[in-house]
């Protein structure tokens, strides 16, 4: 794609501007809906709204739709009323029915809401900050949610809990909610809502059998806006600030059982272990909050699931720790409100504190080796919240203590050696809303610092990293029109080996032959980069964005953060037509057209994009989507691993999905992608998705998928070679590589009732991929490749033994085979070998938890895990033998039990 036409492409898919009438529409926005909070007396959660203090509540009706019919009068009456004391605020929901044997309650674990289900929902903008809210769900089985919204609606924070309780009812007029939500629970300004201040407060209704969503202040579904749309409660005059103070020890045992060889000093086979813990929250202010954790115990939490990873980039895999995850929307940075292919940056990646010791042992003769599977977290702690003059922030700090790892030599000498040096690991995150919170300025710093005394890290981890950095949003036009974008600096610092290990890193590749404008200098100890965004987005029923990012090679957060490429410089263009109003056969549908180009700072361009996707829902509540996308040929600077440019061949790629009904018992959805390219290339890859409900209280899911890929441009080695003068003196090899991965993800919910169910996950998961095609790029900057054997120099498989040595890390195992290639035959090259990369793996992973809420924000967890796992060098799956295989092979199991124990003061 030429530049001309690419510019072309972006001015089409700029957001249009807003006809004079529908402009006038969006800036005169209706009244503000308001309520007063009564006085609570003699309350007792549970369901009935009997208490005469409801009765002289205000009442807030009159919801309106925002689903299917949106701005229409809700089907069904919904009554809300608030009620406060010094310790709670109470809020009562009335849901009228007119068949009140048609309301729909599934009964699912906390945080967990279902399609096929009532819900009653309430929001509360206790900051009154017009931009974070608090929302707190209830079923008709008394089922609890609480989720956090931030940036006006723009993100949710599903990890946000807190403590508090529900009750809910069916009767002859439908259903009621009851819900008590302690002060200490919420972030406010006691001194503002003392003058007089309000709060932001919504309610929401769903009903699942019309598949509507209907709020009291309304809600436009093609609205840029969410949390700023709110209406007010009043008559918080007398709320004082509550006292917070709370405590969650806990105490855990563990019994691990693995297969080991029984040589091993080190193996146990039950090796059994307990630990004892504590989280502590105390409540500076109204609304600074400081949490810490002493010896955090995450043994509860789910593992990652099995991956195959051939590219030289990390897998990243989501936070799903409690401590990290509460609160997480604060230290979010540079969130940008536009559409971009290439947003890929984490500028606080909280994986990185207590991650796996980075280090290995370094002796030569070591035979046995123990060494930990994370670093222990010593401590951490977290200031969060909003200061009275209208601040927000987020302050952390964690350290983790120097880890070693035991080991025995052949002679049996024993030792231990240093893993992962004691790291100190800090975020502070501001920020300021002003102009009723149009004008959102922020800014955010981090820092890394090692210990790193002795020799062992020489080379391998930083002394010390930093990052900091500004961002900000504008909206204007009745929040219409976005206008935001960010600014940061990087610096790292450490030793002349660990710097130029970052300059040579895959984000970089500084030592690239053909980069003019980049300088790999092997004697610095330090390195610094920036990295900087400019968005502009519409909203509404049309809506669209024009984004400019840019990274420049210095630029590296790996230390704090999550950066997979710098060196970047793209622009992206986005347009949307949404309709959510019924018509025919159709709720709703929207299309889509985007276009992004990239180059890097030598002005190479190394990626471009253009393509469109369709998504249609229909009354029947089916969906159907589609997207296609053309991607032309480009210059890819990240082949070769450091080497010259190489030419990607074009490739395009549609993709299908679609679904039923979700409320039924029985409901299916699912995808099929296919991308093909200039050069044989493909990738075919599919799921489905069976979700099961047999009971109210159970949901089986099944989530079977299958992935073929053939990529003949699979880097493999550089081998330096003089002779090689058109590649500027080394050989770059790569192969043709044919991958199928197949995997089954099952989870079984089974609640008992809403304080007390069962969690079952398992992942049986088999990859495989087989080379062939070994080759070696002729020409820079083309798709010129000699092939080995096929007229370039001979190939020849080895089997192991001394004809292997140095294809390997160390001797060659037995049964290892390898590669001896002449890259010219006859010539005067040297001859090299080549491990032989073919793989098959097989892995089974799976984990039951109970969880028992025996009273609130008090959980025992039950805890198994399983594990298996086998690899070989054959190449193929095959179902029976690899099912057969992994149910024959001792496996590695976990059995923990948790207990923690709230103490609110």
């Amino acid at each position: 794609m030429t530049l001309r036409r690419f510019l072309a492409l972006s001015l089409l898919a700029a957001p249009l501007p807003a006809s004079a009438a529908a402009q006038a529409a969006v800036d005169a926005a209706p009244a503000v809906r308001t309520l007063r909070a009564g006085r609570a007396e003699g309350m007792q959660v549970d369901g009935r709204l009997d208490e005469p203090a409801w009765s002289l509540a205000g009442i807030a009706g009159d919801f309106v739709q925002q689903r299917p019919d949106p701005g229409a009068p809700a089907s069904e009456r919904t009554e809300a009323r608030v009620l406060l004391d010094e310790d709670a605020l109470y809020v009562g929901m009335r849901m009228y029915d007119s068949h009140p044997d048609s309301v729909r309650a599934q009964l699912t674990r906390r945080d967990q809401p279902d399609a096929a289900s009532d819900w009653a929902r309430v929001y509360v903008d206790s900051y009154h900050d017009r931009r974070t809210a608090f929302i707190f769900w209830v079923n008709p089985r008394g089922v609890k949610v609480d989720w956090l919204r931030y940036n006006d609606g723009g993100g949710v924070d599903i990890g946000w809990d807190a403590v508090w309780d529900a009750a809910a009812r069916v009767d002859s007029l439908g259903w009621t909610a009851e819900l008590r939500i302690p002060l200490s629970q919420l972030r406010f300004s006691a001194s503002r809502t003392a003058a007089g201040g309000a709060w932001g407060l919504n309610f929401a209704r769903e009903v699942a059998r019309r598949v509507e969503t209907s709020f009291w202040a309304p809600i436009p579904p093609s609205s840029g806006a969410f949390v700023s749309l709110f209406g007010e409660l009043r008559g918080l005059e007398h709320v004082r600030e509550p006292r917070r103070l709370e405590v969650l020890p806990y105490t855990s045992a563990r019994l691990a059982r693995a297969p080991g060889d029984p040589a091993d000093p080190f193996h146990a086979g039950n090796d059994v272990a307990g630990s004892v813990g504590a989280d502590v929250k105390l409540g500076l202010t109204s609304g600074l909050t400081l949490s810490a954790t002493l010896n955090p115990d995450f043994g509860q939490v789910e593992a990652d699931p099995a991956v195959v990873n051939l590219t030289a980039f990390e897998t990243f895999f989501p936070e799903r720790r409690p401590f990290f995850t509460e609160g997480a929307e604060i230290f979010r940075f540079g969130q940008l409100s536009a559409y971009s292919r290439f947003g890929s940056t984490e500028f606080f990646y909280s994986r990185r504190i207590g991650r796996t010791p980075q280090g290995s042992v370094e002796v030569d003769d070591a035979v046995f080796v123990d060494a930990p599977d994370h670093s222990t977290i010593l401590g951490a702690a977290k200031l969060s919240g909003r200061t009275a003059g209208g601040w927000t922030v987020g302050v952390l700090d964690a350290l983790t203590q120097r880890e070693t790892a035991r080991y025995l030599t052949a002679d049996r000498t024993g030792g231990s050696f240093p893993v992962e040096p004691l790291s100190n690991y800090f975020v502070g995150r501001v920020r300021r809303d002003l102009m009723d919170g149009r004008l959102v300025l922020g800014g955010l710093a981090t820092a890394t610092h090692r210990d790193l005394r002795g020799d062992a890290f020489d080379g391998l981890l930083r002394t010390s990293a930093y990052l900091s950095g500004v961002d900000g949003a504008y909206t204007w036009g009745g929040r219409a029109w976005t206008l935001s974008g960010l600014l940061a600096a990087s610096s790292i610092r450490g030793s002349d080996a660990v710097v130029a290990t970052a300059q040579r890193s895959s984000a970089r590749y500084y030592q690239r032959p053909d980069a003019e404008h980049l300088r790999y200098r092997p004697g610095r100890t330090g390195l610094s980069g920036h990295t900087g965004a400019l968005a502009l987005q519409r909203s509404g029923p049309w809506s669209g964005s024009v984004v400019y990012e840019e990274t420049s090679p210095g630029f590296e957060v790996n230390d704090m953060g999550y950066l997979s490429a710098a060196d970047r410089r793209s622009v992206a263009a986005y347009l949307s037509r949404a309709v959510n109003r019924p018509s025919g056969p159709l709720r709703s549908y929207w299309v889509a057209g985007d276009a992004a180009l990239a180059w890097s700072f030598g002005g190479e361009r190394v990626h471009s994009v253009a393509g469109m996707n369709a998504e249609a829902v229909f009354r029947s509540l089916w969906h159907l989507g589609a997207h296609w996308d053309y991607t032309p040929g480009y210059l890819d600077d990240r082949l070769t691993r450091g080497g010259p440019l190489a030419r990607r061949p074009g490739e395009w790629g549609t993709e299908v999905w679609g679904g039923s009904d979700p409320r039924r018992p029985l409901s299916v959805s699912g995808f099929y992608q296919h991308r093909g390219d200039a050069a044989g290339g493909h990738l075919r890859r599919g799921s489905l998705t069976l979700s099961l409900r047999p009971a109210a209280s159970v949901q089986l899911r099944l989530q079977p998928s299958l992935r073929d890929e053939r990529d003949p441009l699979q880097y493999l080695a550089t081998h330096p070679d003089p002779l090689a003068g058109a590649t500027f003196g080394s050989r770059y090899v790569l192969a043709e590589v044919d991958q199928t991965t197949v995997s089954l993800d099952t989870r079984l919910d089974w609640t008992f009732t809403p304080t007390l169910g069962l969690q079952l996950f398992a992942q049986p998961f088999g990859a495989a991929g087989e080379f062939s095609e070994f080759k070696e790029l002729r020409a820079p900057r083309t798709l010129d490749y000699a092939v080995y054997g096929r007229g370039a120099g001979t190939i020849g498989r080895l089997q192991g033994g001394e004809s292997c040595a140095g294809a390997y890390d160390g001797a060659p195992a037995a049964g290892e085979a390898c590669y001896r290639v002449d890259p010219d035959g006859a010539g005067a090259a040297g001859a090299f070998t080549l491990a032989d990369p073919t793989f098959a793996l097989r892995s089974f992973r799976g984990n039951a938890v109970v969880r028992w809420e025996y009273r609130p924000g008090s959980t025992l967890y039950f805890v198994w895990q399983r594990q298996r796992s086998a690899e070989d060098a054959s190449g193929a799956l095959d179902p029976r033998r690899d099912l057969a295989d992994l149910l024959g092979r001792p496996g590695e199991s976990v059995f923990l039990v948790k207990a923690t124990y709230w103490l609110d003061r």
